[in-house]
């Protein structure tokens, strides 16, 4: 399948968009609608930099499931009495949390949390054989992190260049396509990344104060007199086109910041207490941003979050504990916020990182660079409580590892992961290859997590 291109995405989208309207009420009626507070919905992701060690968040508690990975782990093994378990409604066998995970815990044991398993990078299913013999093809560049950060955000998997247009970014063109609408429906609260860039729909990306893209303007005369010069520039036709663009661009940021900030003034202090860390500050943050979802006027909402540390090359133990107690901390603190603001079941938050990590150590009391990985989603709507996917048989040399290292070989792919997610928050499925490239290549397309997805339970214990 070839690299997708702006006029065959607009193509799809306004074929798809137009089936959608005719069938259901108008754009403007869907506006209507949402301002009343029927219709929202909202994706949150949370990207773990650097490739977080899944075997370690997620372990076998069964005695021989745990004795085997304990013995294969060695000096990175977690000891069993210190991990928090937990019995997935689909298994026998019961499995635990890392010892820092005691909200992920609660979270799943009443039902707002599920985890997908061995999820990764996939351009097709593929087979241990298949992968040493060269028989299939695979995403460029494994194991490394600029291309598997860039490769997880954006699904472009085997081109010789990185993709510009992530599909959270083709995501939110679709929902504009839809919905319409006045303010960016995607934010980053990270920084600038892949994930959040569309063909159609302007992210609005920032890493502090997304309200503050441009300071330094007091309220004096002055000061007014010379923001509204420097905004009249921004409008002024220069005949150069890249130079329009930027105005455009920095104009469009400016409003945007403005019509932020006093959509914010609008809202009340949450209750709900959040950490101090900085992953807690970005999530409420994007608490503090759904609350005024309505002086906004949108009714799907994209945002991106993250937190960096995860490669894990020595001092393993120390510093992943330090890492997930924040993720497990931050997590619990927004859920218990959707729920104060009575939006619980509209809201998703879902994990992703690099990679996953090799079952063996390294020599510092690390590990390497892997593959297939364990990711979490939470909500309302989730059915949680369970797993999803194919777990990997944890054998060196076993059939779901790549190199004799524990790397696994992904059993479910990112296409298969990130379109369950888009069918629940609406995007027509006849559109979602548009996103998703690799998904045709898979039977099963969705992965039944979330109401009105087709179930995959295949778990290998």
């Amino acid at each position: 399948m070839s690299p997708i291109t702006r006029r065959g995405f607009l193509r799809t989208t306004c074929c798809s968009a137009a089936g959608v309207a005719a069938a259901s009420l108008s754009r403007l009626g869907l506006v209507s609608a949402f301002a009343q507070g029927t219709d929202y919905k909202a994706l949150v992701c949370i990207f773990m930099f650097g490739g977080n060690d899944g075997n370690n968040m997620i372990v076998p508690y069964d005695t021989s499931g745990y004795d085997n990975y304990a013995q294969l782990r060695a000096n990175l093994a977690l000891p069993y009495n210190v991990l928090w378990p937990i019995q997935p409604k689909s298994l026998s066998t019961p499995f635990a949390f890392h010892p820092k995970f005691p909200e992920i815990q609660n979270l799943f044991n009443g039902g707002q949390l599920a985890a997908v398993v061995n999820v990764g990078t996939l351009v097709q299913p593929t087979t241990r054989d298949q992968y040493l013999n060269g028989q299939v093809s695979v995403p460029i560049n494994l194991f490394s992190h600029a291309d598997q950060q860039q490769q997880m955000q954006t699904d472009i998997l085997h081109y010789t260049s990185f993709g510009s247009v992530g599909w959270g970014g083709l995501v939110a063109d679709q929902m504009l396509a839809i919905y319409g609408g006045n303010f960016p429906i995607m934010i980053s609260l990270a920084g600038v990344n892949v994930f959040a860039q569309g063909l159609i729909a302007q992210p609005m990306q920032t890493s502090g104060d997304p309200t503050l893209a441009l300071t330094g303007f007091s309220q004096s005369p002055a000061d007014q007199a010379r923001l509204a010069a420097f905004q009249t520039l921004l409008t002024l036709d220069t005949g150069l086109e890249l130079i329009q663009a930027a105005s455009t661009t920095t104009g469009n940021a400016v409003q945007n910041a403005q019509n932020l900030a006093a959509a914010l003034a609008q809202g009340t202090p949450l209750k709900t207490k959040f950490p101090k860390d900085p992953l807690s500050a970005q999530l409420k943050q994007v608490a503090q941003i759904i609350q005024v979802r309505s002086a906004l006027g949108l009714s799907r909402q994209i945002f991106f979050v993250s937190l960096g540390g995860f490669d894990t090359h020595s001092n393993q133990l120390s510093r992943q504990t330090m890492l997930l107690g924040d993720v497990s901390q931050a997590m619990n603190a927004f859920y218990q916020a959707t729920g104060e603001m009575g939006v619980s079941q509209q809201v998703l938050t879902f994990t992703l990182s690099d990679f996953a990590r090799t079952l063996q150590p390294d020599s510092t009391n690390g590990s390497d660079h892997a593959w297939g990985n364990h990711l979490l989603v939470m909500g309302g709507a989730v059915l949680g409580g369970d797993f999803y996917g194919t777990w990997p048989t944890l054998t060196l040399g076993g059939p779901d590892d790549a190199t004799n290292q524990g790397r696994w070989i992904p059993t479910t792919s990112l296409d298969q992961y990130g379109a369950t997610l888009a069918v629940w928050f609406g995007v027509p499925p006849a559109v979602l290859p548009s996103i998703f490239p690799n998904l045709p290549n898979f039977s099963t397309q969705t992965l039944g997590f979330l109401p009105g997805t087709l179930a995959r339970r295949h778990i290998r214990t």
